[in-house]
């Protein structure tokens, strides 16, 4: 049984793990960032990055500014960089000029988005890290809300990443008002799981998507993530959710194999896709806290982080999102619900090639890439995730 498409991988590179080549890794990425960055232009966008003509240069959290801001600060407080300047002014300034100039403008001229990842919500999340206002507190709270019922029903533009932020802004400031807004939305949000999936409407076209960037998987991580969704509901979430991922796993029993397909229309796509995005690597590092004493639900992720080494880096590169360091993540998951230390030289194995692929692409095109989700700091912060031996996901956990 085939259950990825080995063009789209590449032999694991022959190097050891090394804490010292890590860091030296990191530290060539957080250098070249900050060289790149340009007053009147931000960061450059890279050309993998943009589609038809160039686009301005992005705010937002998961191509933009926000994004590189958010993993030079993270990287920083983590003790893996001395940072040559102060960021936070352009932290904060950068929530004036998304709603000045919104990333993506539509044909009336522009319209700000209140998403997490695509929009405002996150922008202001990463300037209340760096430079923390009463007003940012009340502009989040009124994007989450503004969001409770988005219909793509997913975590980049929908509800589910707002949830994430509204749970991320109690914890800081522990205010009623944002576990009353997470409530809200969560309320909806599980009012609209009626059936096996959620139905996303997203980009003019209905669809059912597993894994966490638009779907199922990404959903009942930021239902699950925190204390906020009390029992008995989080226990019937948890079932619900474990049902579907045995539900949808396509398996290799004889190989201790599992995948799970990018939507539920399993025809569309042959050869589903082994990334963080799509695939194993997504539903393994999404649903890998919950149910933790269900022994089948581990057996089911194991099986899915084996088809994720077995497949190998990903040809397309290191990022998080659709790259070696976003599968890398279900590795360091799995270490933290198993203990067995098997997961985490895996983990830094994908992590030295990741390393390697950022110097590649590189010397490639002559020049780094400079965002969170598809760019090299993902793979920074995923670095000092193996260093540190701690699965937490970047902006997610």
């Amino acid at each position: 049984m085939t259950l990825f498409d080995p063009a789209r991988h590449e032999p694991l590179a022959d190097e050891a793990w090394s804490e010292a080549r890590a860091r030296e890794a990191i530290a060539r990425i957080v250098d070249d960032s900050e060289d790149a960055f340009r007053e009147d232009s931000l960061w450059p966008m890279h050309p993998l990055d943009v589609e038809g003509e160039p686009e301005p240069p992005l705010a937002s959290l998961y191509l933009g500014a926000s994004g590189v801001l958010y993993a030079l600060d993270a990287l920083e407080r983590a003790g893996a960089a001395r940072l040559e300047r102060n960021w936070a002014p352009l932290a904060t300034a950068l929530c004036e000029r998304y709603l000045e100039q919104p990333d993506f403008p539509d044909d009336t001229g522009g319209r700000r988005l209140p998403s997490f990842w695509m929009g405002e919500a996150g922008i202001l999340l990463v300037a209340h890290q760096l430079a923390p206002a009463a007003w940012q507190e009340e502009r989040l709270l009124a994007c989450v809300d503004e969001n409770a019922s988005n219909p793509t029903r997913e975590l980049m533009w929908g509800s589910p990443g707002t949830i994430v932020a509204a749970a991320t802004m109690y914890e800081r400031t522990g205010r009623d008002e944002y576990a009353a807004a997470w409530r809200k939305s969560a309320d909806w949000l599980i009012a609209e799981w009626r059936e096996d999936l959620w139905r996303q409407e997203l980009y003019g076209m209905s669809r059912y998507f597993l894994g966490p960037a638009h779907g199922f998987a990404g959903n009942v991580h930021a239902l699950t993530r925190g204390e906020l969704l009390a029992s008995p509901q989080r226990q019937e979430v948890e079932r619900r959710a474990v049902a579907v991922a045995a539900k949808f796993a396509e398996r290799d029993a004889d190989a201790g194999l599992a995948q799970w397909p990018a939507t539920r229309d399993a025809s569309a796509e042959p050869f589903p896709p082994v990334q963080w995005c799509h695939g194993a690597p997504g539903v393994v590092a999404s649903l890998a806290r919950i149910a933790p004493d269900d022994s089948e639900h581990t057996d089911l992720l194991v099986a899915g982080g084996e088809l994720t080494w077995q497949a190998g880096p990903l040809v397309k590169g290191a990022s998080l999102c659709h790259g070696t360091s976003g599968n890398g993540y279900a590795f360091l998951k799995l270490f933290e619900r198993t203990a067995d230390e098997l997961w985490l030289d895996r983990a830094r194995a994908f992590a030295a090639h990741a390393a390697q692929q950022v110097e590649r692409h590189r010397s490639r095109y002559g020049r780094g890439r400079y965002t969170l989700w598809t760019g090299d700091l993902g793979s920074a912060l995923f670095l000092q995730s193996c260093i540190d031996a701690t699965a937490a996901i970047p902006t997610l956990d």
